[in-house]
């Protein structure tokens, strides 16, 4: 198997409900979109809106209420720490949560949380030792 994250696809309660959420983040919508599921181009991995109890369905598995920390986080890397800060903003503003406010980071970083609608953790951080590329993408040491 070649190392490669290509597709997230995060189980929602309300699909149309998550889907404005992302869209007033910026995220755009792909036209191979529907009703049941969502497509955002992300930076060269597709996060996807799918149906929490379709999810389950799809994978085979029991839709169980989800514990209050899944164990998974995603992460939005920013070149500076204002634009934490301002990140962090436009998630409140689109009906986001904010779990942890930004902040200095054990690593030297400026880091925050936020939770979308379903209570999936975004953090947002600048990382000064990983650097972001021209199209954003972090750069490992």
């Amino acid at each position: 198997m070649q190392p490669r994250l290509s597709l997230v696809t995060l189980g929602v309660a309300n699909v149309a409900r998550s889907r404005a959420f992302y869209e007033r983040l910026g995220f755009v919508a792909s036209p191979a979109s529907n009703a049941d599921v969502t497509f955002f181009s992300a930076g060269g991995v597709v996060l996807s809106l799918f149906g929490r109890e379709a999810l389950a369905a799809d994978a085979g598995v029991e839709n169980t209420t989800p514990a209050p920390f899944s164990g998974i986080t995603l992460a939005h890397n920013v070149a500076s720490e204002p634009e934490v800060d301002a990140a962090l903003a436009a998630a409140a503003a689109a009906g986001g949560r904010i779990v942890k406010p930004a902040q200095r980071a054990f690593w030297g970083g400026w880091t925050g949380y936020f939770a979308d609608p379903d209570g999936h953790l975004w953090e947002v951080a600048h990382n000064p030792h990983f650097p972001l590329d021209a199209s954003g993408a972090v750069v490992l040491p």
